[in-house]
């Protein structure tokens, strides 16, 4: 494909073939993916499922050629694109993430979609013909100087798509695309995809957790299970309904299971906890000048939900940042209750680590932006230990939040090599292992199966009921439905509370 003049939106889809494979990460006892039997056929859209940790992005990984090397992993069997090694194709499969962010390399649009084709090589003209072929399949109507800075969320993950369908790949993936997305943006990607599905030959493999967006568009849907490998394969008819009770046990989110109602306290008796932070006339900003809301008002109260929804780019996560004691507001002020702050200081920006730790305790979007040692088990340890807490208390808090979040398994692994959906679990732990009297939350549910989202759910209506105050951002509908006693909406116009 390098250096090809064709005029063809696309290559020809290609073929996916694995003969046993599998995939154990290096120092792991317990292997990723095993004994791994399956064929896609040029052209088939396949929506991939499996529980947080069952090995879908490692398998997307490895088709995508960027798994690693010997020394970051042991590999067996044979996994096969168009009858080739993954590593040797370059350029015949593509892989967008589900960071928008992550995925932005340079300041132009087109600049950005024509960084793939630069990279193999192709000619000049043929790489611009491509760039505007790709952002209109992907419906970008944008100049190609337009900043990249100033898309949205869903803008960006459609950039991404138009990078990887500039090289023409003969193989579509898309790891959980529109998991940090509002529901404009998941429409937008999903539509995206749509239109390129249509328009051109690839192959689609798609992971999403949450599957009704998807279970239209796509043709086959494949189940991996982490002990068995392939639990179930098939039509979305037959996969979703006829085996759905079998897969939501499982731990898959199924279309039309409902999942187990939370228990809560009354809001008046976890009320009584009072109040521990007031924004006063806020304005917020994540760059110096560059104020992205104004005139917020709010209370956080102890034993409350608080969920800040809304579009994205609206400033959602600057304001947890904010209220955090994590940015300086622009305008305006966070002040501490005198029971809250007890000493500490008036603004919770003024604070030191120590001061913060047993008070706020601030989960980001990215859970990989928190961590900080080489295991799972040692991670959970660090803020407990910067309190000097005793080692006998920290083992004991340790191991009870490795057994409640599923992740006891991965105690001496590396944080930096779990699932998404597992960073997420251990990076909301690293937060409770210093017990805070406040939560703020950026995304807390994204990539989580069936069941480990049960358990989140459940584990935060715990500690509200307790009296832990909960300030959580998010686009999870079910989040809000399940948990929230206030909400906040954030968008163009302002606060909507």
């Amino acid at each position: 494909m390098t250096g090809s003049s064709s005029r063809s939106t696309s290559a020809a889809g290609a073929s996916v073939v694995a003969r046993g494979w599998g995939w154990r990460h290096a120092g792991r006892r317990k292997w990723a993916l095993s004994g791994i039997d399956l064929r896609i056929e040029p052209g088939e859209k396949v929506l991939l499922l499996g529980t947080s940790g069952a090995g879908k992005s490692t398998l997307m990984h490895a088709l995508a050629g960027v798994l690693g090397s010997d020394e970051e992993g042991e590999e067996r069997g044979e996994l096969r694109i168009d009858g080739a090694d993954p590593r040797a194709t370059r350029g015949r499969a593509g892989l967008v993430l589900q960071d928008p962010d992550s995925q932005v390399i340079l300041a132009r649009v087109g600049d950005d979609v024509a960084f793939g084709c630069e990279n193999m090589g192709v000619p000049r003209d043929e790489i611009w013909r491509r760039v505007a072929t790709a952002l209109e399949m992907v419906g970008l109507d944008l100049p190609l100087s337009h900043p990249t800075s100033r898309l949205s969320g869903g803008q960006k993950q459609r950039l991404a798509l138009a990078g990887v369908l500039a090289m023409q790949p003969g193989l579509l993936l898309l790891d959980e695309p529109t998991a940090n997305l509002d529901p404009v943006g998941v429409r937008e990607v999903r539509d995206a995809v749509a239109r390129v599905t249509a328009q051109t030959n690839s192959t689609l493999i798609v992971i999403e957790h949450r599957v009704a967006i998807w279970q239209d568009l796509v043709d086959r849907v494949i189940v991996l299970d982490p002990d068995v490998g392939i639990l179930a394969d098939g039509t979305p008819d037959d996969v979703l309904r006829s085996q759905g009770p079998r897969l939501a046990a499982s731990g898959v989110w199924v279309p039309g299971i409902a999942h187990h109602s939370i228990p809560r306290q009354p809001l008046a008796a976890r009320a009584a906890f009072g109040t521990l932070l007031q924004a006063e006339s806020l304005a917020i900003a994540r760059t110096k000048g560059t104020i992205v809301q104004a005139g917020i008002d709010l209370a956080v109260t102890a034993g409350e939900v608080q969920l800040i929804t809304g579009e994205n780019g609206a400033g959602k996560s600057t304001l947890a940042l904010t209220l955090a004691g994590l940015l300086k507001p622009a305008a305006g002020r966070v002040v501490a209750a005198p029971r809250f702050s007890d000493g500490a200081g008036t603004e919770p920006i003024s604070w030191i680590s120590r001061a913060l730790l047993p008070r706020i305790g601030t989960v980001f979007q990215d859970p990989e932006h928190q961590f900080v040692a080489h295991t799972v088990h040692a991670e959970l340890a660090v803020g407990p230990r910067a309190l000097k807490i005793d080692v006998k208390t920290i083992a004991t808090r340790v191991s009870e939040l490795l057994e409640r979040l599923r992740l006891s398994h991965l105690a001496e692994a590396n944080p930096f090599t779990l699932s998404g959906g597992e960073k997420r679990r251990l990076s909301v732990a690293t937060v409770l292992a210093s017990k805070p009297r406040l939560l703020i939350l950026d995304e807390p549910t994204f990539g989580q199966d069936f069941r480990t989202w049960q358990e989140i759910v459940g584990l935060l209506a715990e500690l509200a009921d307790e009296g832990t105050g909960i300030v959580a951002v998010s686009h999870d509908a079910e989040l809000v439905a399940a948990l929230a006693d206030r909400v906040f909406t954030l968008d163009s116009a302002g606060v909507v509370q």
